[in-house]
């Protein structure tokens, strides 16, 4: 309990905002998982991150440093977890793998996969939603995000996909091609076949908070960007706009305006 409320009070003023938007009005936004669950969910990120729950009028929000993590019930059951869709897992950084190992280890966090060289490790959330930290011993905070990781059979195409769309910097990560983007980062991992779409799955989509949404989505239209759900506001949400996309190996991306002042 005692590294818990240490990381509570070194991290409580992280969880503040979101990143300032790029020049195309663009930040990391959320993850948005919809599980049998949410509960299960819940605990596990407040207790083993510190995540601090706010409101969007009914929605319910868990604030992290740099990103949110959405919970939603889902109606039936998912059609399965992060691993084997488009966007197989969701990443942190922390300032020690051992430290945060032990700390997976003591929340019953099984180890999907580890690569002690690398100092990082992917462990399987409740209904298979797969979340990777990653040691940087060089971050003085206790955790950031730092990744979406998005698997395709032509990562070269998406990056560039996404660098059009969301006017992200073409870079890369150790092996993989990225989509850097202020607050984080889209990594592209090469597939052998095609993943499923996000869609109804555990992971069903990721988010990006937009400055200017309505015209940000009158150039995708005009683009030939596919919309999954047309711009809209929603006054039940506190007044938050969204819309919804698809990129172009199925991973649903929510859109938001005013996701960043809850």
């Amino acid at each position: 309990m005692r590294w818990f409320l240490l990381l509570a009070a070194s991290a409580g003023s992280l969880f503040a905002q979101l990143a300032a938007p790029n020049a195309s009005g663009v930040s990391a936004g959320h993850v948005h998982l919809v599980v049998e669950d949410p509960d299960a969910q819940k605990k596990l990120w407040v207790g083993l991150l510190g995540a601090e729950a706010t409101h969007a009028g009914t929605l319910e929000l868990l604030k992290l440093p740099g990103i949110f993590i959405v919970l939603g019930k889902a109606r039936t059951a998912p059609t399965g977890g992060s691993d084997g869709s488009a966007a197989n897992h969701f990443g942190f950084r922390v300032p020690s793998y051992t430290a945060m190992k032990a700390k997976a280890a003591a929340a019953n966090l099984p180890v999907a996969r580890d690569i002690p060289d690398g100092k990082k490790f992917i462990v399987e959330f409740p209904e298979k939603v797969r979340v990777e930290f990653a040691e940087d011993p060089d971050l003085k905070v206790p955790f950031v995000f730092d990744h979406f990781h998005i698997a395709t059979t032509d990562p070269e195409s998406l990056r560039a996909w996404y660098v059009k769309t969301f006017g992200a910097t073409a870079g890369q990560r150790a092996n993989f091609l990225a989509a850097k983007l202020p607050g984080g980062e889209v990594d592209f991992i090469k597939a052998d076949a095609a993943p499923a779409p996000t869609k109804g799955r555990a992971l069903d989509h990721i988010g990006f908070e937009i400055k200017g949404l309505d015209e940000f989505c009158k150039k995708l239209q005009a683009d030939g960007v596919p919309f999954d759900m047309a711009y809209r506001e929603m006054p039940q949400l506190g007044g938050l706009k969204i819309a919804f996309i698809i990129d172009p190996v199925g991973t649903r991306i929510e859109l938001t305006e005013g996701l960043a002042v809850h």
